[in-house]
């Protein structure tokens, strides 16, 4: 395995680092697992860190590591402030920090503050009665006159939102798994714990807060029942057709306008620490407008949604989406996935499973190219598929709850394969999760060996894109989205690039008469598309970068 070579992150004395960084999402449980429970673990990512540096990332993303019962294994947590024993211990934690930081790697790690465990302290106090000192932490309310629950909201997770507790004879919220009870944010003393919990972690040295369904922390105060969704609208909520989640419009049980102060809050305490940044994960109807407002100045450094983590892979939908947010919030930082904890693997999801080695690393070129912050999931560099996880052994309540139409998210948190053994180098254990033998094909091990494999030309292409600051910070000017091509300009006051995708495994031409083009840009390692007189030919999952002429 490379050793990485000691490095600060591609930056420009005008830019702070994580303008343009490319920040690599590492899930605990499924990274490596040094004691043989089947479980990864902190020592198992300080183990990692020099491959992880090896990749040329500027950062990583560390998926929660909270003690928590694991209902939804880590997002449901139980004490904001300890590391779950599975994971580690808190000198662990510390031990990571360090060592990244001296390999030249930030730290992001994930915060979730608008939901508890149903076991934190907390939620123990507040259940027991109406009048205790927890009493409106959590979204409580009283039954209708006919015993149903105050309102229609729905669970993201299936089924209503609310669960009944015979202790209080109240409801409470949940817009995820029972397991997870809504926090009332709009109790001060809520907002200044959460604030607490963050400062907590910053003291530790971390470079940044990822914020877990951010807008999901405020409710409409008079629990108003969400409108009906028409079903020709339902397709683009991100929500299978099995999901009555996307039956409604979430006009009050998220994204209320209250968050927009607290937002401000967050930040205030943030920038008492230089240099560090907060990523919000933004699900909403309207996820670029909801982007849009937070991240405006004051507010959070960037955010990412779900548009790109959906099933289009046209380069009309990029176009669109990434043009759609720039209009609305023309000064706001975006981020950028293409991948996740949360959704298929790209190359599945995008039917690339059968494409060449190269074609893996192209999707990540083109999320690199555009406009933004870019978040890498941990085997994206691999071109891992999606695993089939046969229903005896998947974990995730959410595709248990809608197996077999929808299988959840295990399929893309399997343990990352290291090497070609029946356990994938993952652990001498039992994984928690199967290691399936497509991917330990593509272990890390055998890739090393292979001068072509999508490993090094991953580390390639993020070489070469720290040479390119138009790539990094530059603006962003579309030129065309055809059936199968996507192309753009990246450009400041001093030059431009163009960057050209094509996304069929199939050769593509395309024309740009008007375009003054200078000389290729090489060194990507990508499959080169060639340029003469105002024609563009690309070969199957190909590219084109191109310095264009002064104007």
């Amino acid at each position: 395995m490379n050793s990485a070579v000691q490095r600060m992150p591609a930056s420009h004395p005008a830019r702070p680092w994580w303008r343009g960084a490319a920040i690599y999402q590492i899930y605990p449980r499924s990274f490596l697992d040094t004691n043989g429970d089947g479980i990864g673990d902190l020592p198992g990512i300080i183990a990692r860190l020099d491959y992880v540096a090896s990749l040329g990332v500027d950062a990583v993303w560390v998926s929660p590591f909270f003690r928590s019962p694991m209902a939804d294994f880590g997002y449901d947590i139980a004490d904001y402030r300890a590391v779950d024993p599975v994971f580690g211990a808190l000198e662990d934690f510390d031990r990571l920090v360090a060592r990244a930081h001296d390999l030249g790697i930030k730290v992001i790690i994930d915060q979730v503050p608008s939901h508890t465990s149903d076991q934190h302290p907390w939620f123990t106090e507040s259940r027991q009665s109406r009048d205790n000192s927890k009493s409106d932490w959590y979204v409580w309310a009283d039954a209708r006159a006919d015993g149903t629950p105050p309102n229609n909201w729905l669970s993201i997770f299936g089924g209503i939102a609310w669960t009944w507790e015979p202790r209080r004879g109240q409801y409470y919220l949940h817009n995820f798994l029972k397991d997870q009870p809504d926090l009332n944010f709009h109790n001060p003393e809520v907002r200044r714990a959460t604030l607490d919990n963050m400062r907590f972690w910053l003291d530790r040295g971390v470079d940044g807060l990822r914020l877990d369904a951010i807008n999901f922390c405020f409710h409409d105060r008079q629990l108003r029942d969400n409108p009906p969704r028409p079903r020709n609208s339902r397709k683009v909520t991100g929500f299978r057709a099995d999901n009555p989640y996307g039956y409604q419009w979430h006009r009050h049980n998220n994204t209320q306008p209250e968050m927009l102060p607290f937002l401000e809050d967050i930040r205030a305490l943030l920038d008492s620490y230089p240099g560090v940044v907060a990523l919000g994960e933004i699900s909403s109807d309207d996820s670029n407008a909801t982007v849009a407002e937070y991240t405006q100045p004051g507010r959070l450094h960037m955010a990412y949604s779900f548009e790109l983590l959906s099933n289009d892979s046209s380069p009309r939908h990029i176009r669109e989406t990434v043009e759609n947010l720039r209009k609305r919030a023309p000064d706001s930082w975006p981020c950028w996935t293409i991948s996740n904890h949360d959704v298929e693997r790209v190359v599945s999801r995008w039917g690339w499973s059968n494409s060449p080695s190269h074609a893996a690393t192209q999707l990540s070129a083109l999320v690199c190219a555009l406009r933004g912050s870019v978040c890498v999931f941990q085997g994206e560099e691999l071109g891992l598929g999606e695993a089939d996880v046969p229903y005896e052994s998947l974990r995730d309540p959410y595709g248990i709850a809608f197996w077999p139409i929808f299988k959840g998210r295990d399929g893309c948190r399997t343990p990352m394969p290291w090497d070609a053994s029946e356990r994938g180098g993952f652990s001498s254990g039992t994984p928690w999760l199967p290691v399936p033998s497509q991917h330990r094909a593509l272990s890390v091990e055998s890739q090393e060996r292979d001068p072509s494999s999508a490993l090094h030309g991953f580390r390639r292409l993020l070489a070469w894109r720290r040479q390119q600051e138009l790539l990094i910070s530059g603006d962003i000017e579309f030129l065309a989205a055809t059936d199968s091509v996507l192309a753009f300009r990246r450009f400041d006051e001093h030059g431009a690039v163009l960057a050209a995708f094509n996304l069929s495994p199939e050769a593509a031409q395309l024309a740009l008469p008007t375009l003054q083009v200078a000389r290729p840009i090489t060194g990507h390692g990508l499959p080169e598309g060639r340029y003469e007189s105002g024609n563009f030919e690309l070969p199957g999952h190909g590219v084109a970068f191109f310095q264009l002429a002064a104007r």
